[in-house]
């Protein structure tokens, strides 16, 4: 420490200690001051206090690494160790300092961080925060940032050559994933780089010749011909021409020739006759004239015989009420009309409504105007011997045939099916109902309220073969469901109807884009709607099952649900059906192996044709796994016992196309082994039926049965038992009566505060993953039971559902608790 007092100049200066110091005055700060004095005075300088510099080892902050997408912004925080005087901080990338200046992409904040504006991959490096004063120099640890880009999906290339040279076949398109390629760690494409598409090659055809026609009469010249033309077939498509020669001559006998010259001179002095020639040109005009009369005479009598035909189909069709009051709201009001939109009368201990409104119709006074027969017993009678009626022009017909005959009358109802097997239909009112087809899984609920008080809709279900209406599929898309028709189209609905079909594909929906698909009036299919991405907006809302699909639709029609792999690991269930013949009298034996979908529409199909075939169900059916792998189905039969059996095909295997499963095309795919029994006392069969898919895993069944044996009752693997009918009306519809439905959405339609509303009913049922879609209809209560009601109608356990809510905390749940005769 030096002081400098006065004049003249006097110099001191002093050295002390850090170690003096903090003896003297201890660890608080301190201060010194220089006092300069003479004869004339004394005079003190300014205190001076003195601190002692340090820069701690830790920072408060270190710099954390980071894995960003190119192009993202980057933040480093860097808060540096405690310091006097305080650090300055320097910024180093792979130990060289960062400059801002000359480096625009990085930008140095007033708090000391690091940001990357634009993150590249040159600035993938180890970033380090540097503190330092005049005491020290510290590092932070290092952190790396990881500039990553994620991969994106190059241009489809073009469609490759179909893979057959004539027929069916497949071709392909790729695409990579180079735009741009993932590098340090980014994210790979997401979808399949893989499309195939079906197509068809036409085949060349080769050309074939015609017979040769007759010889000519010999000529002049003494030759005569005969000809031939590449007509049969014509080449085609890049076919080969006929070879050889089209033209064939040959001379004439010396009599023959000899003949014709007498000829010739007769021929001519004939032309030299006019009278002979005038005769000639008269016949000839006379019989142009007969041939005329007899073309119009035979024009007339087809034009009439036509008219009178199309006569009769006119007023045939006419008088088909299937065009005229057979599938439109009937606006019928009788006498006592306001009986049909009261509220039901369910105290009374009759309460069944099954059958179709035939008392609408059953009297009529002379006015027309209908009455209706009230009695104790239920609303609307059942019709006798369990059939179902239609109402055409205000008559009765019991007639299905004659049902489905005026139906498909229609332009609409054309494809729809004649056959009355896979058809349910009904006469509803506001009270709704429901249709099923038997043994199909396939049904349609009709909620009460549905249809308009006042209206009464005569409502159809059927399910379409495939082979009578074709689906347009392309590239990866197969058909996952029946194609169901439900009608007539346009009827006014104020609440949605469910439709609940079968379906096949697995349980991973990560691996399909499903598809609802609707017909319109055109006859052209329209994607209505995409599982996943369902819009509360739209008039149509999937709920999607293991094994079932549930439509919500406010409009009938005819629908399907399509599915689009999006890689190879996409599985359809197949079911595997084994029958054989019922009677075997003689060496050999037949197996039929059917692969099909696995949906009940389809083994009911296969096994009612087996039935007519007179085939035996020797197996339970088996279900496999069948990947979108262009790989073909392989099946085959081994460890027979060599001693009593043998195998007559020649192959090791039989193989099914893929493209036949996949596009589900065709119906009843089965493999037939023919096997021989050495002796025709040998009735047990031992053997092992192996399934797989080419270069893929297979499944291997085991068959131990005797041939002679009873064949499997069928019935216990038909899953729809409905003893009740097709088709039902009313209450008897429903698990839940009309009056405790009512009672239980008046309690949970209003919102309470803590929860115990229609939200907790649905999160009790386990379908609270369709809240939004519950919440935008005017009840979601009555939703949710409607839901419930096509889930659990062979099923449903009314006490559990009590227990639900009495969870909730409703005392409407004792309402389930009453007897019959009190509701």
């Amino acid at each position: 420490m030096v002081c400098v007092a006065g004049l003249p100049i006097m110099q001191v200066k002093i050295d002390i200690s850090r170690q003096q110091v903090e003896k003297i005055f201890g660890l608080d700060d301190y201060w010194c001051q220089c006092v300069a004095w003479s004869t004339t005075g004394t005079q003190k300088s300014q205190k001076a206090y003195v601190r002692i510099a340090y820069l701690r080892k830790n920072f408060e902050e270190e710099p954390i690494g980071k894995e960003v997408s190119l192009n993202q912004e980057v933040l480093l925080r860097c808060h540096p160790p405690e310091g006097v005087p305080a650090a300055e901080v320097e910024w180093q990338r792979n130990e060289h300092v960062i400059d801002p200046v000359s480096e625009p992409n990085f930008l140095v904040t007033a708090d000391r961080n690091l940001i990357i504006k634009q993150a590249r991959l040159a600035d993938t490096a180890n970033y380090t925060c540097v503190a330092k004063n005049i005491v020290a120099r510290r590092r932070s640890s290092p952190a790396t940032v990881l500039v990553y880009v994620n991969g994106g999906w190059s241009t489809w290339t073009t469609w490759s050559a179909c893979s057959s040279v004539c027929g069916r076949g497949w071709q392909r398109r790729s695409r990579s994933c180079t735009n741009p390629t993932p590098l340090n760690g980014g994210m790979a494409c997401d979808g399949q780089n893989v499309q195939k598409s079906a197509c068809t090659a036409t085949c060349p055809v080769d050309g074939g010749w015609s017979d040769w026609s007759n010889w000519s009469e010999c000529g002049v010249d003494c030759s005569m011909w005969r000809s031939r033309e590449c007509t049969q077939p014509s080449p085609g498509t890049g076919g080969k021409d006929c070879q050889g020669i089209d033209l064939q001559s040959l001379n004439c006998t010396s009599q023959q020739c000899l003949q014709i010259g007498h000829i010739y001179p007769i021929n001519r002095a004939r032309a030299q006759s006019p009278s002979a020639s005038g005769v000639e040109d008269v016949a000839l005009y006379v019989g142009i004239v007969a041939v005329a009369l007899c073309l119009t005479l035979i024009l007339i009598v087809v034009v009439l015989v036509y008219r009178r035909k199309k006569e009769g189909l006119d007023a045939d069709v006419a008088d088909s009420s299937i065009l005229t009051t057979g599938f439109q709201p009937m606006g019928i009001k009788p006498k006592n009309s306001h009986l049909l939109t009261i509220q039901p009368d369910l105290t009374t201990t009759t309460t069944s409504y099954q059958g179709t409104l035939h008392s609408r119709h059953d009297g009529t006074t002379h006015t027309g105007t209908a009455k209706f027969s009230m009695t104790n017993g239920p609303l609307l009678d059942p019709l006798p011997n369990g059939s179902h009626h239609t109402l055409h022009n205000g008559k009765m017909t019991s007639d299905p045939a004659e049902f489905m005959t005026r139906l498909s009358n229609q332009t609409y109802f054309k494809t729809l099916p004649r056959d009355v097997a896979n058809t349910s239909y009904g006469t509803f009112n506001f009270l709704g109902g429901r249709l099923t087809i038997p043994n199909t899984g396939i049904s349609l609920l009709i909620p009460p309220e549905a249809i308009p008080r006042g209206k009464i809709y005569e409502i159809y279900l059927t399910a379409q073969r495939k082979e009578d209406l074709r689906l347009p599929l392309a590239g990866c898309q197969t058909l996952l469901s029946p194609i169901v028709s439900c009608g007539p189209p346009g009827v006014v609905l104020t609440r949605p109807t469910i439709l609940s079909m079968d379906h096949c594909s697995d349980a991973c929906p990560e691996n399909w884009a499903i598809r609802l698909k609707k017909q319109n009036y055109e006859g052209v299919w329209e994607d209505v709607l995409m599982m996943g991405e369902e819009l509360i907006s739209e008039p149509y809302y999937c709920q999607l099952e293991a094994e079932t699909c549930r439509v919500f639709s406010e409009q009938l029609g005819r629908f399907s649900l399509v599915g689009e792999s999006l890689n190879m690991s996409a599985a359809k269930r197949l079911r595997l059906v084994l029958f054989s013949d019922a009677y075997c009298s003689t060496l050999e034996y037949n197996i039929r192996v059917y692969c099909m979908d696995d949906t009940q529409d389809v083994f009911k199909e296969v096994m009612q044709m087996e039935r007519q075939l007179g085939g035996r169900l020797i197996d339970e059916p088996h279900v496999l796994l069948f990947k979108d792998s262009y790989h073909n189905l392989r099946l085959s039969i081994h460890d027979m016992p060599q001693a009593h059996w043998r195998s007559k095909l020649l192959a090791g295997y039989q193989e099914i196309p893929f493209y036949h499963i996949w596009n589900g095309s065709q119906r009843f795919l089965h493999c037939t082994f023919t096997l021989e029994r050495l002796n025709l006392s040998t009735c047990e069969l031992t053997c092992q039926l192996c399934v797989w898919q080419v270069e893929g895993e297979g499944q291997s069944f085991s068959l131990d049965f005797n041939i002679d044996s009873r064949p499997l009752d069928p019935e216990f693997l038909l899953m729809d038992n409905n003893p009740s009918g097709s088709a039902l009306a009313g209450p008897s519809a429903f698990q839940i009566p009309y009056l405790i439905r009512q009672k239980i959405c008046s309690s949970l339609d209003t919102p309470c505060p803590n929860g115990a509303d229609w939200r907790l009913l649905a999160q009790r049922l386990k379908l609270d993953r369709h809240m939004s879609f519950f919440a935008s209809k005017a009840s979601p209560t009555s939703v949710i039971l409607d839901l419930w009601e096509a889930q659990h109608f062979h099923s449903g356990n009314l006490n559990q559902l009590a227990t639900v809510m009495a969870d909730i905390g409703k005392q409407e749940a004792m309402i389930f608790l009453v007897s019959d005769g009190e509701c």
